[in-house]
């Protein structure tokens, strides 16, 4: 088994230059806003989002087993990372990012990817919606009294509507663009993001010096069971979309994201996985090959390096609402509903995994479903669906 990157890899990269150039740029722009809200919500700062966007993204790209995965920082991944930096801080969070590419990168070896992803829809429908709902309730804080509320949530307003309208542009990144011109031209008194350096992360390594690593192995082994069922759904969902016998390699793809974890905590940023909504932007914008999430990466590093001031003023209430609009995406009335018709057995499994996980964590959830599931299986479970979800034409933004 050769997960390195191969000649034959490199060839599949630099075919079709202008198509990949063009969904490299597209899913930058959207990539942008999304990547600096995640870092900021997960409590590292909008820096470590964008850092993470563009180093684990370009990393899981080249060493991946898809070609048409964008990885970086996501709403799922976010939830997970906030009680970590709240009990450990920022070196909690890089530690944790350590363990987890290096115990991806096991798995990957021991040749597990491909059965990671065999998992009924009912439960990573459940498992999505509450994280949609935890995801909502981060944001409160930012939308602190009536003019944060009222300017986040026009942002979200706006942002769902134009995409009802006119799906395939990027309004997430239009809108923060929108609500940072307004709000700088009126003056109006809302919390900035700041000033960020105008370089890609910074090396460190005083987080090896983590004295809680014992404290951090269970926070580790739900940061890797979300990497790899997060990256593997999206990798089925891309193939999926593009057809023509589009084929991912479990492991590699595992392999890939392992790499990019173990790297990206060296320059501050938050572990990583593959993103659905960007991967669908990617594939729906034209992509073909690697080189895409490639061109993703150094369009986001040409923004902290060029216009760092620009995105240092984006007011933190417009973000919320970017995520509030994210919130929306992940949740599908149509899809929950239709599984809960199908069989009442997959509607009990969806909705324990959904309390579970807005009443106690995200693995907690998982757990829950999963043993569900299997309990069930013993009855009558076999009519439970493993069919993946289909990504909708106007859902531009999701993680």
């Amino acid at each position: 088994m050769n997960l390195l990157p191969t000649k034959a890899d490199l060839d599949d990269a630099l075919a079709a230059p202008l198509k990949n150039l063009v969904s490299g740029i597209t899913v930058a722009i959207v990539a942008l806003p999304l990547a600096l809200a995640f870092g900021l919500a997960s409590g590292m700062g909008a820096e470590a989002g964008i850092t993470t966007a563009i180093i684990a993204g370009a990393l899981a790209a080249i060493f991946g087993g898809s070609r048409l995965q964008v990885s970086g920082p996501t709403g799922a991944m976010t939830v997970v990372l906030v009680p970590i930096f709240k009990d450990f801080g920022a070196s909690g969070v890089l530690f944790v990012g350590l363990i987890s590419g290096a115990l991806l990168v096991a798995i990957a070896l021991l040749k597990v990817g491909e059965h990671v992803h065999r998992l009924p829809t009912s439960l990573i429908e459940g498992f999505t919606a509450g994280i949609a709902v935890i995801i909502t309730i981060q944001q409160f804080p930012y939308l602190d009294g009536w003019l944060q509320a009222v300017f986040g949530l026009s942002v979200t307003a706006a942002i769902l509507l134009g995409q009802k309208l006119w799906p395939r542009l990027p309004f997430a990144f239009i809108l923060v663009v929108l609500a940072t011109i307004l709000a700088d031209l009126t003056e109006m008194k809302l919390a900035r993001i700041g000033e960020l350096p105008s370089t890609i992360g910074t090396w460190n390594l005083d987080f090896l010096s983590q004295g809680d690593w014992l404290q951090l192995i269970p926070s580790a082994l739900a940061v890797t069971i979300l990497a790899a069922l997060e990256s593997l759904l999206s990798a089925k969902v891309a193939d999926r979309m593009r057809g023509g016998g589009e084929h991912h390699d479990a492991n590699k793809e595992l392999f890939g994201q392992g790499i990019a974890n173990l790297v990206v905590p060296f320059f501050g940023g938050v572990p990583a996985t593959a993103a659905l909504a960007r991967t669908a932007v990617n594939v729906r914008a034209g992509a073909t090959a690697k080189s895409s999430a490639l061109i993703h990466s150094v369009v986001l590093a040409g923004v902290v390096l060029f216009a760092a001031p620009l995105v240092a003023k984006i007011p933190l209430a417009a973000l919320a609402g970017v995520l509030l609009a994210t919130t929306a995406h992940m949740v599908k009335p149509r899809e929950l509903w239709h599984i809960a018709r199908i069989s009442w057995l997959d509607a009990i499994v969806m909705v324990a995994t959904f309390v579970a996980t807005v009443a106690l964590n995200l693995i907690s959830g998982v757990i829950v479903g999963l043993i569900l599931a299997l309990t069930l299986r013993k009855t009558k479970l076999g009519r439970i669906s493993r069919t993946y979800p289909v990504v909708d034409e106007a859902e531009t933004l999701g993680d």
